[in-house]
């Protein structure tokens, strides 16, 4: 099901959009409503001047082939590593420096001030490095006894 609008890439690598009227529309960009709480639902196709060309509700209903262009482009646009393992920082006052494991591998962040650290919904929290980038955190509970320790300190 995917209301009758159609997506490709075109040889440049762009996403198309071809509406059910056939009208086509280059450099379409998906965008989350809810990135965090709701990854899967509630996206919109927006067009490159920012008008929303359509609305899908549950990303899981649409057929494969646009489902994964979707997942790709969402996937390429939006950079946020997961915190598994907090394995250390260089101090407890801030700016500090972070050691961190994530879903994407081993780095290091600076944290500029404890306000970086922003709670999102019950237990999510969200970390944003001095380099604007954005590192979550679903659940500080399931982490190990000492990046709790870690995290604690800094809340």
């Amino acid at each position: 099901m995917n209301d009758g609008f159609q997506l490709h890439r075109n040889a440049f690598g762009q996403l198309v959009f071809t509406a059910a009227d056939g009208r086509e529309h280059l450099e379409v960009e998906p965008a989350r409503a809810f990135p965090i709480s709701a990854a899967r639902e509630n996206i919109a196709v927006l067009s490159r001047d920012g008008h929303e060309l359509a609305w899908i509700a549950q990303l899981d209903n649409l057929a494969d082939a646009p489902r994964r262009l979707l997942e790709e482009e969402l996937e390429g646009r939006e950079f946020m590593p997961e915190i598994r393992r907090v394995c250390g920082v260089s101090g407890y006052g801030t700016p500090c420096i972070w050691s961190v494991e994530t879903d994407r591998g081993n780095t290091d962040l600076v944290l500029n001030a404890e306000e970086d650290i922003r709670r999102l919904a019950a237990p999510t929290l969200l970390i944003m490095d001095s380099r604007g980038i954005q590192f979550l955190i679903r659940d500080p509970r399931v982490l190990d006894a000492n990046s709790r320790r870690i995290l604690e300190r800094f809340l």
